[in-house]
């Protein structure tokens, strides 16, 4: 497995020197093959997109379940630059705009909410060339060791940033918002049932932590969304005003009104969204499976 791994990572660092139309045309080309193969995780994108569009047709559902798998394939082939080709394409490529100043101006701690969009590492690696403030990002192992190197390695690539686990707790993560620093979180997932509510996502109740209200409290930081959209020269990176009136006392609230924000995002470019996860894996009690 090692061996394996070392020879993508290999292909990953030779394919960071080709044109990017090279390297998309490489996912345009893998996206239909996953497509039609992966169907367990075609199956949940299209389950998915079921319960959040009905308004939507079948022929509509099933044109953004293919281009879906498009991005995720180019997504995938493009932390190949991003993690390995120098700072001026990485620049050129991906583009920032909106709100820069709620980053760039003063020392309040800072909470970037990122949505799971298929530019998130797209983002994250601009951003933390932007700023020279201290960033934490909350982090998945891979199973796979060389591969958690790698990866690591790629989103600590530039900028002062800290990696933590999802189980290492929530006291460094404040001490560095406290300190004026930027958390990068990503919230939007089903992470179980531990430390979650229920709250729509779309027509559907989804399991959601509440964390993006909570650090927001506990650390007294401001919530600036940054949002990621793949386009055909690389990547645009919009970051939006800081939210009014947020957290509030009601974290249920504060985790609903996130989810109601998000559905908007997502709206404006649905094939974007991360639909290959089990959005809606955890159920209300007696609930039955979605997928």
């Amino acid at each position: 497995m090692s061996f394996s791994a070392r020879l993508g990572i290999g292909f990953m660092r030779a394919l960071a020197h080709l044109p990017l139309p090279v390297v998309r045309g490489l996912g345009a080309a893998l996206g239909p093959v996953l497509h039609a193969l992966a169907k367990p995780r075609r199956h949940v994108v299209d389950v998915n997109l079921a319960l959040c569009f009905p308004e939507k047709t079948p022929e509509e559902r099933r044109r953004i379940a293919r281009q879906t798998f498009v991005y995720v394939a180019q997504a995938w082939f493009d932390r190949a630059w991003l993690w390995h080709a120098p700072a001026e394409v990485i620049r050129q490529r991906v583009t920032l705009k909106g709100a820069l100043d709620e980053i760039d101006v003063g020392e309040q701690p800072t909470i970037l909410f990122a949505p799971h969009f298929y530019g998130l590492d797209a983002a994250a690696t601009r951003l933390t060339m932007h700023t020279p403030k201290q960033s934490t990002t909350i982090y998945t192992t891979q199973r796979n060791p060389v591969m958690d190197e790698w990866t690591r390695e790629g989103r600590t690539r530039f900028g002062n940033v800290t990696v933590l686990h999802r189980m290492d707790g929530v006291k460094q993560i404040v001490a560095n918002l406290r300190r004026g620093g930027l958390l990068y979180l990503l919230p939007d997932m089903d992470f179980g049932p531990a430390h979650t509510e229920f709250v729509p996502f779309f027509h559907t109740l989804a399991a959601t932590t509440p964390s993006l209200s909570r650090f927001s409290r506990l650390a007294r930081a401001k919530v600036v969304p940054v949002l990621s959209r793949l386009t055909k020269d690389g990547y645009e990176i919009e970051v939006l005003p800081s939210w009014q009136d947020f957290p509030t006392h009601d974290a249920i609230a504060d985790t609903a009104r996130m989810n109601a924000q998000l559905a908007e995002w997502i709206r404006t470019m649905p094939a974007q969204y991360y639909w290959v996860h089990r959005r809606f894996k955890t159920r209300p009690p007696g609930e039955p499976s979605v997928y």
